[in-house]
């Protein structure tokens, strides 16, 4: 990996479905499969969001991200890993930090910390001051 710039990539973010596209991983192993890719061409750091087995659409399950975390790391220990603590779908503070709570090798390095509040074409992300302190304390 080169250490001089950040490559980063997201492999399925929080609103393309495979209803939308055939070609968004949805499943661990798909994300999977496409990190292990495309660190091949160079990106030495992820974004990650989980989802759900069954509907696809994303989920704050710790268990979900440790079925994408635990491959990836295994494969590319120095791979830098951020995971997805987006209010958008699930505003409380339990569900947006409860990856955080992995540990060991499985914990991701960072999450991804909005500092305001966003608003989208059909719903807004709200974070709140006192949310966005809550999480950072948690990352530390």
């Amino acid at each position: 990996m080169n250490p001089n710039f950040i490559l980063n990539f997201t492999p399925t973010g929080m609103i393309p479905t495979k209803k939308m596209t055939p070609h968004v991983p949805e499943q661990p192993d798909e994300i999977v499969e496409q990190v292990l890719e495309v660190v091949e061409l160079g990106v030495n750091m992820v974004h990650l969001h989980a989802r759900d087995a069954v509907t696809g659409v994303p989920t704050w399950h710790k268990d979900v991200y440790l079925k994408i975390i635990g491959p990836i790391r295994k494969a590319y220990p120095d791979l830098v890993i951020c995971a997805s603590l987006s209010g958008r779908d699930f505003p409380e503070f339990e569900k947006r930090s409860e990856v955080l709570h992995l540990t060991g090798d499985l914990k991701p390095d960072f999450g991804s910390l909005t500092l305001s509040s966003l608003n989208f074409n059909r719903q807004a992300s709200m974070n709140s001051p006192q949310m966005i302190q809550d999480l950072a304390s948690a990352m530390l």
